[in-house]
């Protein structure tokens, strides 16, 4: 058995060790190549930016993306998102070789409680945070659609006042932040992106972020009415209509399901019970 682990520890360490040396060697040579195309001097990151840089190109694109992923979950303030993947994987690394080392005799004994323990360190450090991350974002995106009706008639009531579309945007980022902080990102970003690259993109860049149907029907049906000049206000007031039906239904169709659902509890907790009590006795007289 102690040969077998040993065979096992060194074909991963020799795997462990030729895929990080061949990411190292990607990433030094794709650094090289960008470096060598820029033509302006930037100034130097200190030294914990660069090691983050780096440790951030091992298992994530960019530092954009891993910001975004936060952003996405409702952390908005991403001072610390480009360490995420440094302190993870540091902490994993810490923590395996720990593990494995441990022991008066390591990687000769105990190999199955320390391939238990690796796995639970592997759900618990690396696994575990991604989805968190992930069950914040649905969660988010769900809290943002099912008060998206109540947003669209704000906007119908400024949009009938005279103001314009990009107006509305500007006025309720400042009011809705006393309401609903994420509600309130949600239209700052979407007002500083339409400065940046015209509404019509950062309603698509919206859909993207937040991917659901009724997000989908929000983003079409405000692009088209811009582009063939509608009434904005009937296209709002419609819409808000339509996604609170559309949320009446499903909670309607969830209504129904429930019924089906408590009958498993039903029979496994209450008839099963009341059978035995029943039946019980009279077995027992049976056998005595």
């Amino acid at each position: 058995m102690s040969g077998l682990s040993l065979v096992l520890y060194a074909l991963f360490f020799t795997f462990g060790g030729a895929l990080l040396l061949t990411i190292v060697y990607t990433s030094m040579r794709r650094h090289r190549s960008i470096k060598g195309t820029l033509t302006t001097s930037v100034e130097k990151p200190s030294a914990m930016a660069e090691i983050s840089r780096i440790a951030s190109s091992f298992f994530s694109a960019t530092n954009t993306e891993i910001s975004e992923k936060f952003i996405g979950a409702g952390f908005y303030n991403t001072r610390f998102a480009p360490y995420y993947f440094l302190v993870k994987y540091t902490v994993g690394a810490v923590g395996f070789g720990i593990i494995l080392f441990a022991g008066d005799k390591p990687l000769l004994e105990d190999y199955q409680t320390k391939i238990m323990w690796l796995s639970l360190l592997v759900v618990l450090v690396i696994i575990a945070p991604d989805m968190y991350l992930e069950m914040r974002r649905r969660s988010l995106a769900g809290k943002i659609t099912r008060q998206l009706p109540y947003l669209l008639d704000i906007m119908g009531v400024c949009v009938q006042t005279g103001m314009t579309v990009e107006t509305t945007l500007f006025y309720l980022t400042s009011e809705m932040a006393a309401f609903d902080r994420d509600i309130a990102y949600v239209l700052k970003r979407l007002r500083d992106r339409a400065q940046t690259v015209g509404l019509d993109k950062a309603l698509l860049e919206l859909h993207d972020r937040v991917p659901a149907p009724e997000m989908h029907s929000f983003v079409m049906t405000l692009t088209q009415s811009m582009k063939h000049g509608t009434s904005i206000y009937e296209v709002l007031s419609t819409l808000a209509r339509d996604i609170r039906e559309i949320q009446l239904l499903s909670l309607e169709e969830k209504a129904g399901k429930l019924s089906s659902k408590m009958s498993v509890p039903l029979i496994l907790f209450i008839v099963m019970p009341i059978v035995i009590l029943i039946t019980a006795p009279g077995i027992m007289r049976m056998l005595g």
